[in-house]
């Protein structure tokens, strides 16, 4: 009986021995943990996924619905996808559409004009002609602006006009409400001539001629310029001084703006738009745009398509060095300072947000853990509150940011 106990002790130590040398340890209280030490923490791509797929549980989708798309632009491939393909309204990210579209089409470096003319002969303070006020439907022309164009008139010499004081409005056409605005809305001023976003440029520079000295003999209205006409002064502002503000502070005049300068009607304006949706191979007749500010009940829009606009905005560098910097910036600036603060998406998400009644959206780039550059769109539909939508994007934000 002593024999074989001992030989089973020696078969036993020969075992553990060869477990040993085959890299397995056992009944060893000095061996490591063999999970621990060889458990591989997921991939940031899967974390996201089971992130997302988590807050996708969420009770608010009883009653509510979500569009998602989240692209690695670094890698090339798409990271997420939830009812991506969905169309739905969105609110003021159709401001992305409209910026992308201008910057393809106008370039960069394009200017907002407001124009003073003359027709006629100046003469011992007398201007025997017209003043003509050529409105090219700049937003920011405020009444520092307008108090330029009288200083102009005055040190022209003229103390006298005897014609009229005449805005050309010939920039657009004559509609004044966007198609499927509600009537009863707080709907911005679609005139190609304003002052400070307001319908009212002849009333006060006329009245600040007068208080000038600056006598008037003949009637106010509305007239083309005669192409006889000469250039007295001239107001100008950048393309990257109107996106700013379109875009961090979501102003919806300062978008109809820029999307009527696309073409002078929005017809027209929509013929550029889906020109680069059939750019970036979609169908435009799958989507609708109806204006320039996401104010519209008839813009349709998918997360895919606004994902495609950002990465067509990506690829094109004259484009996005203007676009970018235009974004609100997550906890720093614009719709986006307030929210996001204390997370990893702070300081990184540069989007723009959008609300209308039951809509809340987010659209916009990120950078990721892994140094990769992400675009992404997610749209709420069908939310009582706004807040519901902002605070679900601002969670998927912060697990995309997320390690």
């Amino acid at each position: 009986m002593k024999t074989k106990n001992i030989l089973l002790a020696v078969c036993m130590c020969l075992a553990a021995l060869n477990a040993k040398a085959q890299g397995y340890w056992v009944n060893d209280s000095t061996a490591p943990n063999y999970q621990e030490n060889n458990y591989t923490e997921p991939a940031w791509e899967d974390k996201i996924v089971d992130r997302i797929d988590e807050l996708l549980k969420s009770s608010i989708f009883k009653t509510s619905t979500v569009g998602i798309e989240v692209y690695d632009i670094t890698a090339n491939k798409l990271l997420y996808t939830y009812n991506e393909s969905q169309t739905m309204r969105p609110a003021s990210t159709q401001k992305v559409l409209t910026a992308v579209t201008a910057l393809d089409r106008l370039g960069g470096y394009y200017e907002f004009k407001t124009r003073l003319y003359y027709d006629g002969e100046i003469a011992d303070g007398v201007l025997n002609g017209d003043l003509y006020c050529i409105g090219g439907f700049d937003p920011a022309f405020n009444a520092e602006d307008l108090e330029s164009f009288v200083s102009a008139v005055a040190e022209a010499g003229i103390d006298t006009i005897r014609g009229g004081v005449y805005a050309d409005l010939h920039f657009k056409d004559d509609g004044r409400l966007g198609e499927g605005w509600c009537w009863d809305d707080d709907n911005p001023t679609l005139t190609p001539l304003m002052v400070a976003k307001k319908d009212n440029f002849l009333q006060r520079f006329t009245s600040m001629l007068r208080q000038r000295g600056i006598v008037i003999h003949g009637s106010t209205g509305e007239a083309d310029t005669p192409h006889t006409a000469r250039q007295l002064y001239i107001v100008t502002h950048s393309i990257d001084h109107i996106l700013k503000r379109m875009m961090k502070n979501s102003d919806n005049t300062y978008a109809e703006s820029m999307f009527y300068q696309l073409g002078g009607t929005a017809k027209q304006a929509k013929v550029y738009v889906n020109s680069i949706i059939q750019k970036v191979g979609l169908n435009p007749s799958d989507y609708y745009v109806a204006d320039g500010s996401g104010l519209s009940l008839y813009n349709y829009v998918s997360p895919h398509e606004e994902v495609m606009f950002l990465r067509y905005a990506y690829d094109h560098k004259e484009i996005f060095e203007h676009l970018y910097p235009s974004l609100p910036i997550a906890g720093v600036d614009g719709t986006l300072e307030k929210r996001m603060r204390g997370t990893h998406a702070e300081g990184n998400v540069h989007a723009k947000t959008g609300t209308v009644t039951g809509v809340s959206s987010l659209a916009g780039y990120l950078d990721a853990p892994n140094n990769h550059f992400i675009c992404f769109s997610i749209i709420n539909m069908g939310i009582r509150q706004a807040a519901t939508g902002r605070n679900f994007q601002d969670q998927v934000c912060a697990a995309l940011c997320r390690p």
